[in-house]
C-alpha cells in the first residue's frame, strides 16, 4: 500500500478499523488473541517535565525518531485524525494508516491511540501516554495490541516483531530527550 504513490490521509476518514477492540488500549486487560506489549520508563521529573513529554508525543516525536514521516489531518490530540505514518524513501515509502481512537490533552495524564486502518501491515491498536505521578516523576507509557495483517509483515514474521521491540526502545528515547528539552 502506498508504494510509489502517497495516500492522502483524508481518504480514511470513514474508513473502518482493521479490528473489533477499538479504544481497547485504555482497558484494565488488553484483548487476547493479539501480541501484546506494555512498556513503562520514567523519562523526567515536574511539571515542566510534563509539558515537555507531552508536546513530543503529541508532536508524534516518537513516530519521527524512527524515520516515519507523518501527513495528518489534523493534531494527534483530536479523536477521528487520520494519520498516514510513512516508511521508507519518499514516494519509495510504505505507508501506513491509523485513525486516532483517544485522547486526553490536559491533566496529569496525557497522550492519545490510534488504531490500524486498511492498508496498514499490521492489525491492532497503540496507546502513547505521559503522566506526572504524585513522586513527581514523569512516565511514559506503550500500549499494544496487534496482529501482522499483511502478507508482507506475516512473511516477515519474527524480523516484524524485532521491529516494533526496536521502535519501542527508540520511543523512549525519543521521548526521554525531549523530556530534558534536547531537539534531537
Amino acid at each position: 500500500m502506498g508504494l510509489l504513490r502517497a495516500l492522502d490521509p483524508a481518504t480514511f476518514t470513514d474508513a473502518p478499523f482493521t479490528y473489533a477492540e477499538v479504544g481497547a488500549t485504555g482497558d484494565a486487560l488488553l484483548p487476547t488473541g493479539y501480541h501484546l506489549a506494555e512498556h513503562c520508563a520514567v523519562v523526567g521529573s515536574g511539571p515542566a517535565a510534563l509539558e515537555r513529554a507531552a508536546a513530543a508525543v503529541f508532536g508524534w516525536r516518537a513516530q519521527r525518531s524512527v524515520g516515519l514521516r507523518i501527513r495528518a489531518t489534523g493534531p494527534a490530540g483530536t479523536p477521528g485524525t487520520v494519520v498516514v505514518l510513512t516508511a521508507g524513501l519518499p514516494r519509495l515509502g510504505y505507508d501506513i494508516p491509523c485513525r486516532v481512537v483517544w485522547a486526553s490533552t490536559e491533566g496529569e495524564l496525557r497522550g492519545f491511540s490510534y488504531g490500524t486502518l486498511p492498508g496498514h501491515p499490521e492489525s491492532g491498536e497503540e496507546r502513547f501516554t505521559v503522566r506526572l505521578t504524585e513522586d513527581g516523576d514523569v512516565v511514559y507509557t506503550i500500549r499494544v495490541f496487534f496482529r501482522l495483517a499483511s502478507p508482507a509483515a506475516r512473511l516477515a514474521g519474527p524480523a516484524s516483531l524485532l521491529l516494533q521491540r526496536a521502535s519501542t526502545a527508540r520511543y523512549v528515547s525519543a521521548i526521554r530527550r525531549a523530556t530534558a528539552g534536547r531537539t534531537y
